[in-house]
């Protein structure tokens, strides 16, 4: 690949292009809906649940079907944005049916999961390249967890998180496994907290891990769960029918914070599933009732996330229903109202149960596991006029720290920016990938990418993670003022001395805080929280 290295722009230069970049470069599109590649026995079929599509740093997208192929078993495939599409492996029985689709980590490789296969039989955990080479990581027996439908999630300590649906105790697990191909158990469940994970994890922005579970729990529809990267499991809610059951969705944090979710069925029409907010205090709110009865247009049964799009609100589609039957494309605005935007047709795909993506170009890419062409299932994309935008991949880090960035046009890139209009020095391989560090100053929000006619900006905030690295004095009895130093502490809004909140905080700089000890403090270590995050200091502070 070619690289280009970008440096700071001139004054002037810089000025016109930020004069430039408040133009934007979005425009209004209609809505339209194509059907990009039909799934046929030969090449690849019937795309599933969990289906996860994944934007590579060619700007293509790559994904898993759990049947055909060279040996009918299934492969990984990838489509260009406009529908070239290729199979770039094909599995057989030594590795056999994926159904998770695939995420891509931090080495630019994808890692998925095979349902079946392996030295045991019961499953898989792979790494794929961009050019199909395959390298398994583990092969799963049936006391540490079996037959994972979803892809794993790579974790920001860069090791990957999954679930298995059985094995364990007998209804499934949670499991870690590095890079390197080391592999944990960390939890296995027993139906009382929940039971057959069939989701993806997903990692918060406290660090840890959110997910959901088909069944098992309080009323036998299902659990939310956390559970940390250590394996201690807290389950969040009890699905009890009314509000929801069964869900097969992963959770998503939004960007106000809290978590959102969809749950096959259940609700108060008709049995029809629902869309769900959940927040940290285990509060759930159904955004929506989908009515089961056939009769409307709203689509029934969503076994698909929702996801936030670059506007702020939700979509994700909805498996049967509409006025076809065959699933609906649905937008939840932030104020909660419901939209149809697309009823699925049987000729260019139907059924629709994996997770939209938004491509960087910001259309919505999705899968259907019946109908198209050959009834096999179709890929498609759907235009809903929103513009393109940049991913930032991971979503925090340390002053310093390499970031990725995925997006369109970066070729012509002319300045990378953090918040607040921070300029990073950045390395470019290509019109859709692209490399920057996180620059000192820089604090929490979004990045943009700078362009001669507009710019680009990223679809949710980056966090920067903050830094204490000492204070002055070491100890003190309450009432003495301690000089905290570190890094990105821009914003701190709570300080604690071991484990009290200091009453009394100024924040001097980015690099200092000055805070009076308060009462009832305790001997432990000063902990400064900002809103990228929370830092502990390296030793603690003595209370006198």
């Amino acid at each position: 690949m070619t690289m280009q290295r970008l440096n700071n722009l001139p004054l002037l230069a810089l000025a016109l292009t930020l004069a430039l970049a408040t133009l934007g470069i979005s425009g209004a599109h209609a809505q339209t809906y194509t059907d990009l590649h039909d799934f046929d026995t030969p090449l690849l079929a019937s795309p599933q649940y969990s289906g996860i599509l994944a934007q590579g740093r060619d700007g293509n997208l790559y994904g898993t079907a759990p049947l055909g192929g060279d040996f009918g078993r299934g492969g990984v495939f990838q489509i260009t944005p406009a529908g070239g599409y290729s199979v770039i492996h094909s599995f057989d029985s030594t590795r056999a049916n994926p159904y998770s689709g695939l995420t891509l980590g931090a080495d630019g490789n994808f890692y998925g999961g095979t349902y079946n296969g392996g030295d045991f039989g019961f499953g898989t955990v792979f790494q794929i390249t961009p050019g199909g080479t395959v390298t398994v990581l583990h092969s799963f027996s049936l006391s540490e967890g079996a037959g994972p439908y979803a892809p794993p999630i790579q974790g920001t300590d860069g090791n990957f998180y999954g679930t298995t649906t059985i094995g364990g105790q007998g209804v499934g697990a949670v499991y870690k496994v590095t890079p390197a191909g080391s592999f944990t158990t960390l939890y296995t469940f027993d139906s009382t907290h929940g039971a057959s994970p069939f989701a993806p994890l997903i990692q918060a922005k406290d660090g840890n891990l959110y997910g959901t579970t088909r069944d098992g729990g309080t009323f036998g529809g299902g659990t939310a769960f956390k559970i940390t990267p250590a394996g201690a499991l807290t389950v969040l809610y009890n699905f009890d029918s009314t509000h929801g059951a069964g869900p097969y969705a992963p959770l998503f944090q939004g960007s106000d914070g809290n978590f959102y979710g969809t749950a096959r069925s259940g609700g108060t029409k008709n049995n029809g599933g629902v869309a769900f907010k959940l927040t940290a205090a285990k509060k759930l709110t159904v955004l929506y009732n989908f009515d089961g009865t056939g009769s409307t247009s709203d689509g029934v049964r969503p076994y698909s996330a929702l996801i936030q799009a670059s506007d702020g609100n939700f979509y994700g589609v909805a498996s049967a229903g509409g006025t076809n039957g065959a699933g609906t494309l649905y937008e939840i605005t932030k104020a909660g109202i419901y939209a149809t935007l697309y009823n699925f047709v049987s000729a260019t795909g139907s059924l629709p149960f994996a997770t939209l993506i938004q491509h960087t170009n910001g259309k919505f890419y999705g899968e259907a596991t019946t109908g198209g062409a050959a009834g096999h299932g179709a890929l498609f994309s759907f235009d809903a006029g929103l513009g393109p935008f940049i991913t930032i991949r991971p979503t925090s880090g340390l002053v310093g720290q390499p970031v990725d960035i995925l997006g369109q046009s970066l070729s012509t890139a002319t300045s990378v920016r953090f918040t607040p209009n921070v300029p990073a020095s950045a390395n470019v391989f290509g019109d859709t990938y692209m490399t920057t560090a996180v620059p000192n100053n820089a604090t929490t929000g979004v990045v943009k990418v700078l362009l001669p006619h507009g710019h680009l900006t990223s679809n949710q905030k980056f966090l920067v993670t903050p830094v204490v690295l000492s204070f002055n004095p070491p100890s003190g009895p309450v009432g003495t003022q301690v000089v905290i130093t570190g890094n990105s502490l821009t914003g701190a809004t709570k300080v604690t001395f071991g484990g009290v909140k200091a009453t009394v905080v100024s924040v001097d700089s980015y690099t200092q805080i000055t805070a009076t000890v308060p009462a009832k403090a305790k001997t432990g270590k000063i902990q400064v929280t900002t809103p990228g995050g929370t830092a502990d200091s390296p030793t603690a502070f003595t209370v006198n």
